[in-house]
């Protein structure tokens, strides 16, 4: 008799289940909401924020737009995703019409969120920050940037194996650093294709250590290796880079030149035996600001900015 009534509970408990549960589509749609303006979010804020989805959207399109518009939330949200995101040759994205302006008027890109960045040019260009939507105070910085407001955008190709010059933005140690650590990176020099600017100086990627080893006796110095894996265009699309023979011999042009003993990023002190065994090597320092060369790892398209 238990058996039963346990059986009959657990059978109208599974139909209550069935009968308010969120269709599988229903529950991706809503994800995908979500997710799209945890990332609009980001850009704009520097993070995603809080509260009901309804009223995160609200705030970023007051924020954005100056004003709410009156749809349903997903188109919404793509609205948002697609105008401050999404370069098209029709219509540059917010980040990269800000990407545009802040190289134009300082000649390098910074990593804030989009709203510090407007309030930064902003006090630089005019000694305080403006009020109004973020739209409308960009539209302005444009108007300083460019003659007539209007900046040229242009689809091209980056070819596979371009050279890229990066610095580092943290400084690694071999006591400190450990493998998996994530390594921060920005562009040293400006990459274009032809007269088309693809990758601002400033703009940031990522990287990682990769092997860690201790100072031993005998002088064996320790060894840091490094791997850089991706840096953002000036559309705001991630591409894959890596050190490959390219890279490696300008970056052995550029040590020589500078004096010192960077390879491709795998940094070692002199090497040999100091005295005997109870001789330690050296640790290793990559400081901030560490430069190297990488290259493209396939042919990437993106959208440009035209330099006249």
């Amino acid at each position: 008799m238990f058996n039963k009534k346990i059986t009959a509970l657990f059978t109208a408990l599974l139909l209550l289940i069935t009968a308010f549960a969120v269709p599988v589509s229903a529950q991706s749609a809503d994800l995908t909401v979500i997710g799209k303006l945890a990332v609009v979010e980001k850009a704009v804020y520097g993070t995603p924020q809080t509260g009901a989805v309804a009223d995160r959207i609200t705030k970023i399109e007051e924020d954005v737009y100056g004003s709410e518009t009156q749809e349903a939330l997903l188109p919404r949200v793509d609205e948002l995703y697609t105008n401050v995101l999404e370069t098209s040759e029709a219509a540059p994205s917010m980040l990269t019409k800000l990407n545009s302006v802040e190289w134009t008027l300082t000649h390098s890109v910074s990593d804030n969120s989009i709203k510090a960045r407007i309030d930064n040019l902003e006090t630089v260009m005019n000694g305080s920050t403006e009020a109004g939507s973020l739209q409308g105070r960009l539209d302005k910085l444009l108007q300083l940037a460019y003659t007539d407001g209007q900046m040229e955008i242009a689809g091209t190709l980056i070819p596979q194996d371009t050279l890229i010059k990066i610095k580092t933005l943290s400084t690694l140690h071999s006591k400190q650093s450990r493998v998996g650590d994530s390594v921060a990176l920005a562009v040293a020099e400006d990459v274009y294709v032809g007269n088309v600017l693809v990758l601002p100086k400033g703009s940031t990627g990522t990287g990682k250590v990769v092997k860690v080893s201790p100072r031993k006796n005998f002088g064996r110095d320790a060894k840091l290796e490094v791997s850089f894996d991706t840096l953002k265009t000036v559309d705001g699309k991630t591409i894959t880079i890596f050190v490959g023979e390219k890279a490696e011999k300008e970056t052995k042009s550029l040590a020589t030149a500078a004096g010192a003993s960077v390879a491709g990023m795998v940094v070692l002190g002199p090497v040999g035996i100091i005295g005997g065994a109870f001789v330690s090597g050296k640790d290793v320092e990559i400081p901030i600001g560490s430069q190297t060369y990488v290259q493209t790892k396939e042919d990437v398209e993106i959208f440009g900015i035209t330099v006249n």
